[in-house]
């Protein structure tokens, strides 16, 4: 007799169904697991050997078979352990088999018999609610398998446990979803002296999700300026916030089984690897460009990066997604993110400072920022210098308005676009995101403002590219102002930004 139980196999953000199959039959005793398992799921027999034993259960002295199917789908990670443990259960007549036809299980064991809590127990659920089954996961990930509605969530804290809720002596209750977690709002725009050309960067940028750079002096305000971005950027909605859970769902990085509305904010080092940004590894995990998704991605020290890590982003960028290819794996992520960089005008950091710069000036200037290459220095639609604020205006008092202020300013501009593209049918959601006819349709400027674009054009050299990010920069601004037409100022404060503190590049 076969007996069967269901889990899942993750491939990238989405999880496929895997049947367990166990068969106890006539032999020299072994216990076997096939089914193209990866290191963690061959050792998951004696753990499971180990848990049974807690539970007073022997082992038979006949020969064991596990096979996960389909066969040649890659099998990794220690959550095959319970539903392992359940089918052998059910084979050695334990267990009722048709307990387990509803369900899908995942959870690693420990040799006492405890279910440990896994990676992945979002995009799990997802899966089990399509295929009409519920949920079977340990104790620790059920508030966060809960937030899926469809399927019932049962999150047992021992394989002991779950063995009498199937049997019906303990019926445990449906998990319930964990808290929406709200990080105290303790940074605001307020809190930063000056850079006011720099705050009003932020807002444009926030309000169209259109990517920054920013370059100035050590000590400048970058990373501030940076790190009070996510206080002025609207919440995630309930699918956003779904949605980006997964993703950290699948890194482990829920806590406690809490969603978060606040959009992801993202600062990896500049010595991170190629993998750890765009993902990879082993079972091609997801990286810091897709952790930043519906978020914001800040890379300080931009041009400290490897070339290489920098030149994977330019895909990203414009595609709003990056598959990671591997040999044994071809998986695509989500990767639609607010990218801020900040960068020093040259190595020492002191270009603009004649008294205190070095004695390679402008070389060293053209050198350090040379870095960074044409086609990636174009994707930044807002270019802004940040110089340096005298110490004395440090005792000034709070000036400028606050980061709530300007996030109500935000909400209304986005407002306005998502209602542009509900009527339109262009799936635009953003200003960051139009294109084509919808480009030409919502960010046509008046004459007076298309003809000082051409210029503009002509004088700096755009590539298309560029011509069109201004547009739709311009769009966002005219959003701010609650203006229908985008005008010329518009035009002029968005190539304003586009030249920025940096010349126009190939």
């Amino acid at each position: 007799m076969v007996t069967r139980a269901y889990t899942v196999a993750f491939e990238g953000v989405s999880a496929r169904l895997v049947e367990v199959q166990c068969a106890v039959t006539p032999g020299v005793p072994a216990f076997s697991i096939v089914g193209l398992p990866d290191k963690a799921v061959s050792e998951a027999r004696d753990r499971v050997r180990a848990a049974l034993s807690a539970l007073g259960v022997a082992l038979p002295s006949k020969r064991i078979t596990v096979n996960l199917a389909p066969a040649d789908l890659p099998k990794e990670g220690s959550h095959f352990d319970l539903p392992i443990a359940m089918a052998l259960l059910a084979a050695v007549e334990i267990m009722p088999e048709d307990a387990l036809e509803g369900v899908v299980a995942l959870g690693e064991l420990s040799l006492d018999g405890d279910i440990k809590p896994v990676a992945g127990a979002l995009p799990a659920a997802l899966a089990a609610a399509e295929s009409g089954r519920g949920l079977l996961c340990p104790a620790g990930s059920g508030a966060e398998a809960a937030w899926v509605s469809n399927a019932e969530v049962i999150a047992p804290s021992s394989l002991a446990l779950a063995l009498r809720h199937f049997s019906g002596q303990q019926v445990l209750p449906p998990a319930s979803p964990g808290e929406v977690t709200t990080p105290p709002g303790a940074r605001c725009l307020r809190d930063i002296k000056g850079q006011e050309k720099a705050k009003r960067a932020l807002e444009i940028a926030a309000a169209g999700r259109h990517h920054l750079f920013f370059v100035g002096t050590p000590g400048s305000g970058k990373s501030m300026l940076a790190a009070r971005l996510p206080t002025i950027l609207p919440p995630l909605s309930p699918s956003e916030a779904l949605e980006t859970s997964m993703i950290h769902s699948l890194a482990g990085l829920l806590s406690s089984g809490g969603i978060s509305r606040l959009r992801p904010f993202r600062a990896p080092h500049h010595t991170a690897s190629m993998a750890a940004i765009v993902g990879g590894g082993r079972g091609a995990k997801p990286g810091e460009i897709s952790l930043s998704h519906n978020g914001v991605l800040f890379l300080d020290e931009l041009p400290e990066f490897p070339r290489a890590v920098l030149e994977t982003l330019r895909q990203p960028i414009e595609t709003g997604e990056v598959m990671v290819a591997r040999a044994n794996a071809h998986v695509t992520y989500p990767s639609r993110f607010l990218l801020i960089a900040a960068a020093n005008p040259c190595r020492c950091g002191y270009f603009s400072d004649p008294s205190r710069a070095c004695t390679r000036a402008p070389v060293c200037g053209d050198d350090y920022l040379g870095k960074i290459s044409g086609p990636l220095m174009d994707r930044f639609d807002l270019r802004v210098d940040v110089p340096p604020v005298a110490y004395r205006d440090l005792d000034l008092p709070a000036s400028g308005p606050s980061s709530a202020e300007v996030a109500a300013r935000v909400m209304q501009a986005r407002a306005r676009q998502a209602a542009r593209a509900a009527t339109s049918g262009s799936g635009a959601m953003l200003n960051a995101d139009l294109e084509g006819a919808a480009l030409e349709q919502f960010a046509a400027p008046d004459p007076e403002g298309r003809d000082l674009l051409s210029r503009v054009a002509d004088r700096f050299g755009l590539s298309a590219r560029g011509y069109h990010r201004i547009l739709r920069v311009a769009r966002t601004i005219a959003d701010l102002e609650g203006c229908d037409q985008v005008a010329r100022h518009h035009i002029a404060e968005a190539a304003g930004f586009r030249i920025g503190a940096l010349r126009e590049r190939a």
